[in-house]
């Protein structure tokens, strides 16, 4: 990529910024900060955490974010640094750049109806209203994103149902190589109603207790975000983060103290709705970049 390129690229970038942020204050959201190092962090088996003299460096600002939304908060959001150990490749930063938003009184449809709103305001930012190319597909925007349940893309796209991927073991790696290529490949597709043992901060599904109101957005098959009906029950979260702590003990990982004033102001949140999309990713596509060094200022090894 030449230097002409790169500058295009990050000149983009600040417009897709702007542009997101012109999206959630048209409906009435509030950006916060919240603090990036923390004494405590949400346990996930498979993220690993930075520390910082002693605290973590978030890897996501969920935990603050939710405690706002306890003290009166009721639609925010934040684009902020976030950090992953060992998380590098052509998709992969350790630190990365998400932008969350979270609402009281919502659920993970209303999430998905909001993706599809940012996606199509940022084109129409961009000059290309209605569509989004990137490495030679063209996607459209303008129609409805689609939408299909998890056991419907293994049925589709695998070899295996979804019973058999978990029993198994083979859920990530079935996820990664037989479905997410498929995904987003003429319109954006929301991947929903995950298991509930892979939806530890998710609300259950009202009619069905092994199915977790979660879902994922992917576009050219790459996945933009992750987001769901948000869990409030303290006692259940306590046991699942338990669950997760137990995962990491036994891929021999360090155990992670408990959130307790997560979990405490957790009993006062009301009902809502929270998102993860990774923004560094989002510019890639709105870039037509193959790699996601070529949309930061400075990849790490360049520091």
């Amino acid at each position: 990529m030449n230097r002409s390129q790169f500058l295009e690229n990050l000149k983009k970038r600040s417009l897709v910024m702007e542009l997101t942020r012109d999206f959630f204050r048209s409906m009435g959201f509030m950006e916060v900060e919240t603090p990036l190092r923390c004494p405590s962090i949400i346990p996930e088996a498979h993220i690993d955490p930075v520390t910082s003299q002693g605290e973590y460096l978030q890897a996501s600002p969920e935990q603050c974010m939710k405690r706002l939304l306890a003290r009166g908060a009721d639609k925010i959001f934040q684009i902020c640094k976030c950090f992953r150990r060992g998380e590098r490749g052509r998709r992969h930063l350790p630190e990365l750049t998400l932008l969350e938003w979270y609402a009281v009184h919502q659920t993970y449809e209303d999430l998905m109806d909001q993706c599809q709103g940012l996606l199509r305001h940022i084109a129409k930012g961009l000059g290309t209203p209605g569509r989004l190319v990137y490495q030679g597909t063209s996607l459209d925007l303008a129609d409805a994103f689609q939408r299909m349940t998890v056991a419907r893309a293994f049925e589709r796209f695998s070899g295996i149902s979804l019973n058999q991927a978990i029993d198994t073991g083979q859920f990530d790696e079935r996820i990664s190589f037989d479905i997410e290529p498929h995904l987003g490949t003429s319109r954006p597709c929301f991947l929903y109603d995950y298991p509930i043992s892979m939806a530890s901060l998710s609300a259950a599904h009202p009619e069905r207790e092994d199915i977790a109101q979660r879902f994922e957005m992917y576009a050219a098959g790459i996945e933009l975000a992750n987001g769901f009906t948000e869990l409030n029950d303290p006692v259940l979260q306590r046991k699942r983060f338990e669950m997760e702590n137990a995962l990491r003990i036994n891929q021999g990982k360090a155990k992670l103290p408990m959130p307790e004033a997560f979990l405490s102001d957790l009993a006062l949140m009301p009902p809502a709705a929270g998102i993860a999309l990774g923004m560094d990713r989002l510019v890639m596509l709105f870039c037509d970049a193959p790699d996601i060094d070529q949309v930061v200022a400075f990849p790490p090894e360049l520091l």
